[in-house]
């Protein structure tokens, strides 16, 4: 890890809401006049969506039945380790963008959806790398992402919440039938297990949306939970880190609570709000202390 130039990633598994977190980052840097380069955890997918798609065939025809973009034979954990270390120690390295949809790929003809852009060099005038993606606290025998991050966030929705997230959204935006979407699920289960969830051991805090309403059977879930439907729980791996001031926070955000010593639980309709008590003075600190080591 580097103060110089720091490097946050926020972690989460597909339907997770990761999303709702990069705004509430996003927000904190337009306030304090941070200039950050954004890194999509799905650039580093090592194939294609022609390619992937020829590989899991290949795969399945193989018989591995768990060959997803959660695991390691579809993405370039090396690579994501490689450019984590590399901006951390001198505030560049390279990265691409992956192209989710025509209106994405427009600017960049001739290519097409669902393909990369050429590797390019980071400029070198940003104040931290922002992570956001599948991977950001990746460990296995080979690579570890995890330890050049300085700041690791995880959003860590209970499994039938997410499920519910991800099948509404790929339905609603990708058009793909509740059959497709649960054979998904089923067939990254194993990397699920085995390289999605163990971040959530390695991160500095979790923001786990827990639902208050009953999502027993995910599947046939009518619509998603509302965030007045639900309670976040915050976890701190260790508060002193951070210098977390829980009593200031249980001050500020109305009916929040604390359920042990390194966990603070608030209404999901506070959720933004409590990411930006929390984070807002964490990242101002980082910046200083780079600012100073440069």
């Amino acid at each position: 890890m580097s103060h110089k130039y720091p490097v946050v990633a926020v972690t989460g598994s597909s339907g997770a809401g990761t999303s709702t977190v990069k705004h509430a980052f996003e927000q904190i840097f337009e306030r304090e006049n941070i200039n950050p380069v954004i890194i999509e955890g799905d650039s580093f997918h090592r194939y294609d969506r022609t390619a992937m798609k020829t590989a899991m065939a290949e795969a399945e025809k193989n018989g591995n039945h768990h060959f997803s973009h959660f695991g390691p034979e579809a993405n370039l954990f090396d690579k994501l380790a490689e450019l984590f270390e590399s901006y951390g120690n001198t505030g560049t390295g390279k990265k691409r963008l992956y192209l989710h949809s025509d209106e994405e790929a427009l600017p960049y003809a001739p290519l097409t959806a669902g393909q990369f852009t050429p590797w390019e060099e980071i400029p070198t005038n940003t104040d931290l790398m922002f992570y956001e993606g599948l991977h950001g606290g990746v460990a296995t025998d080979d690579v570890d992402v995890a330890k050049h991050v300085d700041l690791l966030v995880g959003v860590v929705p209970s499994v039938n919440l997410e499920w519910i997230q991800k099948i509404h959204r790929d339905n609603a935006q990708r058009g793909y039938s509740a059959e497709v979407i649960v054979d998904t699920i089923l067939r990254r289960m194993n990397d699920y297990v085995n390289y999605i969830t163990p971040q959530f051991s390695r991160t500095d805090i979790n923001f786990q949306r827990i639902a208050t309403v009953d999502t027993s059977n995910p599947f046939i879930a009518r619509d998603i939970p509302t965030p007045d439907e639900s309670l976040v729980v915050i976890r701190f791996d260790d508060p002193k880190k951070f210098n977390i001031d829980f009593p200031y926070l249980l001050n500020m955000i109305p009916n929040s609570f604390m359920s042990r010593r390194n966990v603070i639980v608030v209404p999901g309709g506070k959720m933004g709000m409590a990411m930006g008590l929390i984070l807002t003075p964490i990242i101002h600190d980082m910046i200083e202390k780079a600012k100073k080591a440069r």
